[in-house]
């Protein structure tokens, strides 16, 4: 079964390609261990993003950002174990894979430096989106200024709940945090964080499409722990369109 994409663009960078992929109607994960299917599914990311190789790490829920990943195997696991990749190189995407964590695409202006981050609420709670681009400008000699950012489909703010916040965030993250509805915003935390890096707030970008509430879109963790099912991962991808 083939997979299904969201493509996006960035304003003013036609060098760089997006696309987010989609649950849809037959269940496509990109989690591996599904047998030759997956593997099938993977295998074919390339050719459907226009691309000669794509890159993924063991996420971890950690601040460790690879910079130029090799080209992944798809029948093979990921042996780095980070949240983020960071390229120069065109033509290898970045893949990024979550059920109801962030994914958070980065572009700079020129079109020549791509990152992808993979921000769980643990992540966000350690601050990666800003070190992932701390971490981004200091290794290519950039300005955030010169940044774009989105951030794909993820838990939305009304189903980001959290019954133990003061021992699992604690007070730092209180103007984030509904007391009555014991849910964090976590779509404003990176956008704060992103911001906090630097980024102009007209450059962070948000498909603001919760997985939980559109599970028949997306998959969603939190979703089908609920309904006792097996759930899986979608993927996205930001990737330099070679010349």
């Amino acid at each position: 079964m083939s997979l299904t994409m969201l493509p996006f663009q960035f304003p003013g960078v036609p060098g760089v390609g997006c696309a987010f992929s989609m649950r849809g109607f037959g269940s496509v994960s990109l989690s591996r261990g599904e047998g030759s299917s997956s593997e099938a599914r993977r295998a074919s990311i390339p050719a459907l993003l226009g691309v000669q190789a794509f890159a993924e790490v063991h996420q971890v829920h950690g601040v460790r950002t690879i910079f130029e990943p090799e080209g992944q195997n798809p029948g093979q696991t990921p042996s780095e174990q980070a949240d983020g990749m960071a390229s120069s190189r065109s033509g290898l995407a970045l893949m990024i894979k979550t059920a109801d964590c962030q994914p958070i695409l980065v572009a700079h202006e020129s079109g020549r430096y791509v990152m992808a981050l993979h921000s769980g609420w643990r992540g966000n709670r350690q601050e990666y989106p800003r070190v992932a681009v701390e971490q981004f400008c200091e290794h290519y000699r950039l300005e955030p200024r010169e940044l774009w950012a989105v951030r794909g489909p993820s838990l939305g703010p009304a189903a980001s709940e959290f019954v133990n916040f003061d021992s699992e965030w604690g007070p730092d993250f209180l103007p984030w945090y509904d007391s009555e509805r014991r849910t964090v915003d976590l779509w404003m935390l990176a956008r704060h964080q992103l911001e906090t890096a630097g980024l102009a707030p007209g450059r962070i970008l948000g498909i603001d499409l919760c997985t939980f509430d559109n599970a028949q879109l997306f998959f969603s963790y939190r979703h089908f722990r609920q309904k006792g099912s097996e759930d899986g991962r979608q993927g996205s991808f930001i990737w330099i369109r070679a010349v």
